[in-house]
């Protein structure tokens, strides 16, 4: 293929069965982390920056759909299909709590103010619970359409954001009221919701589409069609010009995000991919496979005006003639 390709990724292996959600906190004084959900019901946790294993969260008895960490790195959540999702000390790997669910939790999120935690799942409700009164009874928001797929949180905590298995389109919730206040319209259902890091839009996949919406105003700014059924995608953080997708043909496609144009294109995995995601930095980007791996890909120049910069043609840094060594070597 004539596409850029990216290079040789870091792959990391631990987990038995397939990754299926992944997660990168913040920039934290000790560095950002990226944690991993599994089918093998051991949600794990690792330098985000090269991929080494730190520790595994053990304690649930069902495959782990969903994980995330809090905004300084300090604990984790994870929805497991054993009725529970369930609250870790991500440093030693406690479980601090416990919250019993009636069905297969199939999503969770941290408020950016920590205090709280969303879940969704198998039972068509939204539950918020207060991490500062574990033991109290949840919030919960009811009348969700169908089996709760994502759930995320934006406008400084005051929206919440759901999506279904079942049916297409993306529900926008308003905290105080419980209210849907509106629905984001798409044809297939949304397996994928990301908030960018600047709050200005909505990320989604849903069949063969990627879009991008107006996070404040809720209208459709971009809409690309991908080679292939997607499951996930996730916008740079950084400039955000550039958006990564990756399904069921086992790629992870890197496109420019004003034009929809296809500029990198990564194969390694070994069954359908299930999760990507951009390190907060937006220097690599992570995904996870049916085929239990993770592997973690550089991005390559960010800013669109480095490119304008450099010469094509000019001579080669150490570091290419490196890579080119590297990928001329025969195994």
């Amino acid at each position: 293929m004539d596409k850029k390709k990216v290079g040789v990724p870091l792959v990391c292996h631990g987990h038995s069965r397939p990754v299926v959600d992944l997660f990168y906190s913040p920039v934290t004084p000790d560095g950002y982390f990226l944690i991993s959900a599994s089918k093998d019901s051991t949600p794990m946790l690792r330098n985000g920056e090269t991929g080494d294993w730190i520790g595994t969260f053990e304690g649930h008895k069902g495959a782990v759909w969903s994980c995330c960490l809090d905004t300084n790195a300090l604990r984790a959540a994870s929805a497991s299909a054993d009725f529970s999702a369930k609250l870790w000390d991500a440093l030693t790997g406690d479980v601090l709590h416990s919250f019993d669910h009636k069905h297969i939790v199939r999503a969770c999120s941290f408020s950016e103010d920590t205090h709280f935690l969303l879940t969704g799942g198998f039972e068509k409700k939204l539950r918020i619970f207060d991490l500062n009164r574990p033991d109290a009874s949840p919030r919960e928001i009811e009348h969700s359409p169908g089996s709760i797929r994502t759930v995320l949180w934006l406008h400084s905590d005051q929206t919440i954001l759901s999506s279904c298995s079942d049916s297409g389109g993306v529900r926008l919730w308003d905290v105080r009221s419980g209210e849907m206040i509106h629905t984001l319209e798409t044809k297939s259902s949304v397996t994928s919701a990301e908030v960018s890091k600047d709050g200005r839009y909505i990320t989604t996949a849903d069949g063969s589409s990627v879009k991008f919406w107006d996070a404040n105003h809720f209208g459709l700014v971009k809409s690309y069609d991908m080679p292939c059924n997607v499951e996930s995608a996730s916008l740079e953080p950084k400039f955000g010009e550039k958006f990564i997708a990756g399904g069921e043909d086992m790629w992870i496609r890197l496109f420019d995000f004003n034009t929809g144009e296809e500029i990198g294109c990564n194969k390694g995995h070994h069954g359908p991919v299930h999760c990507v995601r951009f390190s907060p930095g937006g220097e690599s980007y992570a995904s996870g496979s049916e085929d239990g791996t993770i592997r973690i890909w550089q991005t390559g120049s960010l800013n669109p005006k480095e490119k304008e910069s450099s010469a094509p043609n000019g001579p080669m840094t150490s570091d290419e003639i490196g890579t080119k060594l590297e990928d001329l070597k025969v195994n």
